[in-house]
């Protein structure tokens, strides 16, 4: 186990001077890899919780996502992991399989200079033989989607007899999605003895109640969350689709005139690649990251300053405090993983009143991430479209033309001409000729015709965990029926199943979106839910073999006749819906959504 001071520690006093995180009692080897990542003072959730946990206390945390959060619960809890002990000593609960495996990637680079730790991501659509092999290497900590691990619960493949504690990630939008009967079943299968820690942004009552029934005298920390607005810098956002990111980022470094440039990755060994990449195709560029010692790093800074460096590729430590007037364009080619780091990032444009522009890349699987950012900065991140191929073209011809003026204004070329004249003799061609020839030579490296672009290919986009349509008022728009066939669950009514864990599972389970979940229908004994046409046979199998309500869905294509809609029961005196009708197929609107 990991050494822990034998006194519990207290509580700081966040009105005093800052915390450090060498002042929260954190194992040595804990704490060289938070510095490693570049965290300097905890953010007031970190402050307030990781003493909490570390003294063994149970912890109700009320803050919304981008605090800081799972550095909260993580660093305590990874100082209480016995590496002697190969079975699950921690779970993590998040209700969305991006979550899961942030929060994994969380603990792993927090434990980077622990041996032998192992954290294991659990979650829907993920080959179950993987997970299985996993599970037999006994993982420390296993973070996983409520379904997901309820299923491995069932099957007898997750055992938690050695658990020590447990997190509830997002408990609210656990409850949104309709996991929440799931969760509760998941925590009356664990120690009673097990620590407890439940973050939500809010505290509606069936969270409260899992709070009075499963956790023991819980310490409540509240944190407001901090906004930031960033009104002088324009921020935009390239979703990674069709062209890979070290052409995107060449494209839109082309196309502008930007001064200086910082270029945000997340690893060390990621800013020198991409480093040399770009220098490769010519541009002025240089890492700047933790490995570099603070004499190279000043020199490094100040090339860009003086114009001699044009890029900066750097980690979030090594460009803490950076202020160079000239950088006009800060792009994110890896998305922070918390919305401070991002505000942190970008504002290394826009310096005191200039204006600045900020690129984020996302990637499909990380839209959840630029959610939470734009709520941060209190503004909408507009997505861009990449410059084109004609747009790229002219700036190399009107660059190149300006290269040719400059030469003829500031060189003599009287004996290039009479060398001119001497290769058309030898070749025997025209001048224009030679001339064409030299320029197809001239431009070789950086070509000024360029090829056309293809055509993108029409494919069926795939939803996002998590990527729900704002609650308006307005019925949300769903795929026409003739684009959705009809499937049949077996599983209905009296297995107790209700539309959300029907959309919940399939969310989940097959990576599709809810708005591409059509009408489903509830009987006794089964129940019917739309699915867009064309659906994989590997994903289809898949579905085949999940359980809801701890039975197995056994998913097949509908040949029967569905029943007609019976009409809405009216509202009795007190406002609240008269018993439902079970002679009546529920609908997915019965919902109220």
């Amino acid at each position: 186990m990991l050494p822990l001071s034998k006194t519990p520690p207290v509580l700081p006093d966040m009105s005093d001077t800052p915390v450090a995180f060498s002042d929260l009692d954190l194992p040595a080897a804990v704490l060289k890899s938070i510095t490693e990542l570049g965290y300097e003072t905890p953010s007031p959730i970190q402050a307030s919780c990781i003493p909490l946990l570390q003294s063994g206390k149970d912890v109700l945390g009320m803050a919304q996502t981008g605090t800081g959060k799972t550095a909260a619960f993580a660093l305590p809890l990874l100082s209480r992991i016995d590496l002697s002990v190969s079975k699950p000593q921690v779970l993590v609960l998040a209700p969305t399989r991006e979550l899961a495996v942030q929060v994994a990637e969380a603990f792993q680079a927090y434990a980077r200079h622990i041996p032998g730790f192992h954290v294991l991501p659990i979650y829907g659509g993920q080959n179950y033989n993987i997970q299985l092999k996993q599970l037999r290497r006994g993982p420390h900590v296993v973070v996983g989607t409520p379904g997901r691990i309820m299923d491995h619960l069932d099957r007898g493949t997750l055992k938690l007899d050695s658990l020590k504690a447990m997190v509830l990630d997002e408990a609210d939008e656990m409850l949104r999605m309709g996991f929440i009967d799931d969760v509760e079943t998941i925590m009356a299968k664990t120690p009673e003895s097990r620590q407890t820690a439940l973050f939500s942004a809010t505290m509606p009552e069936q969270i409260r109640r899992i709070t009075k029934r499963y956790m023991n005298d819980p310490q409540e920390v509240k944190i407001a969350s901090k906004t930031t607005t960033m009104e002088n810098i324009e921020q935009k956002c390239w979703i990674v689709s069709g062209v890979n990111k070290l052409d995107a980022l060449a494209r839109i470094l082309e196309t502008d005139e930007y001064g200086g440039v910082i270029i945000f990755a997340r690893t060390k060994t990621a800013t020198t690649e991409l480093a040399e990449k770009l220098e490769a195709r010519g541009y002025a560029a240089a890492a700047l990251n933790g490995d570099m010692n603070q004499q190279l790093r000043e020199r490094t800074v100040q090339r860009l300053k003086d114009a001699k460096l044009d890029i900066l590729v750097a980690t979030d430590v090594a460009a803490r405090g950076l202020d160079v007037e000239r950088v006009g364009l800060v792009v994110n080619y890896d998305i922070p993983y918390d919305t401070e780091a991002y505000v942190h990032r970008i504002g290394r444009t826009g310096r005191a009143g200039r204006e600045g522009k900020a690129i984020l890349f996302v990637a499909p699987r990380e839209r959840r991430l630029l959610k939470q950012i734009e709520r941060a900065t209190r503004q909408p991140i507009q997505t861009m479209d990449l410059p084109s191929r004609d747009m790229v073209q002219n700036k190399r011809l009107e660059s190149f033309r300006e290269q040719i003026a400059n030469i003829f204004s500031n060189e003599d070329m009287s004996i290039y001409r009479e060398l001119v004249d001497q290769l058309a003799s030898d070749t025997e061609l025209e001048t224009l000729d030679l001339a064409s020839a030299l320029l197809y030579m001239a431009q070789k490296e950086k070509p000024l015709i360029l090829p056309p672009e293809p055509e993108p290919r029409p494919r069926r986009e795939r939803g996002e965990r998590g990527e729900r349509p704002e609650r308006d008022g307005k019925r949300r728009e769903r795929m026409p029926s003739a684009d959705m066939d009809v499937y049949r669950l077996d599983v209905g009514r009296n297995d107790g199943v209700q539309v959300k864990n029907i959309v919940g599972a399939i969310a989940n389970e097959a990576d599709i979106n809810s708005r591409h979940i059509g009408d489903i229908r509830l009987n006794d004994d089964f129940s019917t839910v739309q699915l867009p046409k064309g659906m994989p046979a590997d994903t289809l199998k898949h579905l085949q073999n999940v359980y809801i309500c701890r039975k197995k869905t056994n998913i097949t294509l509908f040949d029967g006749e569905l029943p007609a809609r019976a009409p809405r029961k009216p509202r009795s005196g007190n406002g609240k819906p008269r018993q439902h009708d079970k002679s009546r197929p529920r609908r997915r609107d019965d919902r109220g959504e």
